[in-house]
């Protein structure tokens, strides 16, 4: 059984715990979390620990998935925890994924531990259908597009705004550019011409609102290059009308082939998602019973779904493989 420990227990930690449960060739040790632990309430009564207690624990976890945020918290926990655990994250803020991947490739082979970064749908199994469809067409472009529906990242950034007591931010692909691309067309489209971005917040008493709006239009990585409408709504109305997290998105390449180019094909990968949180947790636990099985065969360092075979995944047996998925 791989032994799989969770640190963080919010949508996404809830979702890995079901998911866990769901693998008949895992066993979840512990949840880890900075709250009292006596206050969390688990879906399946999983023990619970303190955060500061983690490392009576580094001996008992094969594979740590950490769900936290990419904002302030997987920057910083990732490489901290690469050095006593082999861990798995879904850390998504695509620019700083290169500094993300120095800091706990540098921690885990200190350590001679193993960890997988920026685990999720996007960056993750996007990223997959990417590289797959950019290196059989290599004469083409590649779109991807995101929603409609809500980015768990892109909430959790306006959460963390001072003032801020809860958010949603839906990202809105723009139709009129999903439509030429779908078409075999391969404009030069910037993130902000393919979407836009809705933000939905609730504020504290007292609250500076046009500072908030200010702040969250003008934020880095997440919101400055996009339209973006910031809505301030009731709590009561957040979670009547936002209480779900939906959301999808769409992989295009569009390429060439023949001697004068006079072929074009389009590879398209979607994904429509109920739950958010419980698709990235599902993912975040098949990538961890594959570095627990790169990890036996001797691998150290950080890696990310480039480096995975797909074999690896998969409870399946080789023989299984080859029989029902090849």
């Amino acid at each position: 059984m791989i032994r799989i420990g969770i640190l963080g227990y919010g949508n996404l930690g809830r979702g890995v715990e079901i998911a866990v449960n769901k693998n008949k060739d895992m066993e979840l040790v512990a949840i880890f979390t900075r709250r009292n632990p006596e206050d969390l309430k688990t879906v399946y009564n999983t023990k619970v620990c303190s955060v500061n207690n983690i490392l009576d624990y580094k001996d008992q976890i094969d594979v740590l998935i950490l769900c936290g945020g990419s904002a302030n918290d997987l920057p910083v926990q990732t490489p901290e925890y690469a050095k006593y655990f082999n861990v798995v994250d879904s850390f998504d803020t695509h620019k700083r994924i290169p500094e993300h991947f120095a800091n706990v490739d540098k921690a885990a082979k200190e350590s001679n531990h193993i960890g997988i970064i920026s685990v999720g749908w996007d960056p993750g199994m996007f990223s997959v259908s990417r590289i797959y469809a950019d290196s059989i067409l290599p004469n083409g472009t590649t779109y991807t597009f995101w929603g409609p529906g809500v980015s768990q990242g892109h909430s959790d950034a306006i959460r963390r705004i001072e003032g801020v007591k809860d958010a949603r931010q839906y990202t809105i692909p723009i139709e009129k550019a999903l439509e030429t691309v779908r078409k075999g067309e391969c404009p030069n489209y910037s993130v902000g011409e393919k979407h836009t971005r809705d933000c939905y917040v609730v504020v504290e008493e007292g609250a500076d609102k046009a500072r908030i709006e200010r702040e969250i239009k003008t934020m880095p990585n997440y919101f400055d290059e996009y339209e973006t409408t910031v809505n301030f709504i009731t709590e009561e109305e957040l979670k009547k009308n936002h209480n779900k997290i939906p959301h999808g998105g769409i992989v295009i390449r569009n390429g060439k082939t023949g001697v004068n180019d006079e072929n074009i094909h389009t590879v398209e990968y979607k994904l429509k998602l109920d739950s958010n949180p419980e698709f990235t947790s599902s993912i975040l636990v098949a990538f961890a019973r594959a570095i627990y099985k790169m990890r036996n065969e001797g691998r150290t360092g950080c890696l990310t779904v480039f480096d995975v075979p797909p074999a690896y995944l998969s409870t399946k047996s080789g023989d299984e493989l080859l029989h029902e998925m090849l």
